[in-house]
C-alpha cells in the first residue's frame, strides 16, 4: 500500500497547490459601453456611503469597475446590485476589494434570455395605382385599389 499512500500524498499536493486556490475570473461585460462603465466606477466608489469599510482604493475601482458592469448589462439594476455587494458584510473584512470581487464573481445574475424583437408596423409604401402612402410587407397597391373579388 505505499504506492497508495504516495498518491494520496500527490493528490493532497495539488489539492493545496496555489493553482487550486486561484479564484475565478471576474465577469467582464459582453460589449465595452463607456456610460456603463462609469455608472459601475460610481457605484463602487458610494459604497462607502454605505458602509465606512468599503473605501476601495482607485486601483481597485477600475479593477472591479466591469465585473459591475457585466452585472449591469444583465439588466441588474445599480440598487440591486449594491444590495448584493453590501447584504450581509461581514463583521470583519481584511481586505474589501477581495470581498466585493469574490461577490462579483460569485453572485453575478444569469443573463436574460434572448426576447422578440417587438412588433413592428409594416413600412410604407407608395400604392402603384393612386400614390397614397399604404403600409404593407410589400411594395403593391392599397386597399382601394385592390381588385374586388365578385
Amino acid at each position: 500500500m505505499p504506492a497508495a499512500a504516495a498518491e494520496a500524498g500527490t493528490v493532497t499536493a495539488r489539492l493545496t497547490a496555489p493553482a487550486a486556490r486561484r479564484k475565478a475570473p471576474l465577469p467582464v461585460p459582453r460589449d465595452a459601453d463607456p456610460e456603463r462603465l462609469r455608472v459601475a466606477a460610481e457605484l463602487l466608489t458610494g459604497l462607502r456611503c454605505h458602509d465606512p469599510r468599503l473605501l476601495l482604493a482607485e486601483a481597485d475601482v477600475l479593477r472591479l469597475a466591469p465585473a459591475v458592469a457585466a452585472w449591469l448589462e444583465r439588466d441588474a439594476a445599480p440598487a440591486a446590485v449594491r444590495q448584493g455587494l453590501t447584504h450581509g458584510l461581514p463583521e470583519k473584512m481584511a481586505y474589501p476589494a477581495g470581498f466585493l470581487a469574490h461577490r462579483l464573481t460569485a453572485l453575478i445574475p444569469p443573463p436574460l434570455p434572448d426576447r422578440p424583437a417587438p412588433d413592428r408596423p409594416h413600412p410604407l409604401h407608395t400604392c402603384e395605382g393612386c400614390d397614397r402612402a399604404f403600409r404593407a410587407p410589400q411594395p403593391g397597391r392599397c386597399r382601394d385599389c385592390l381588385p374586388t373579388s365578385s
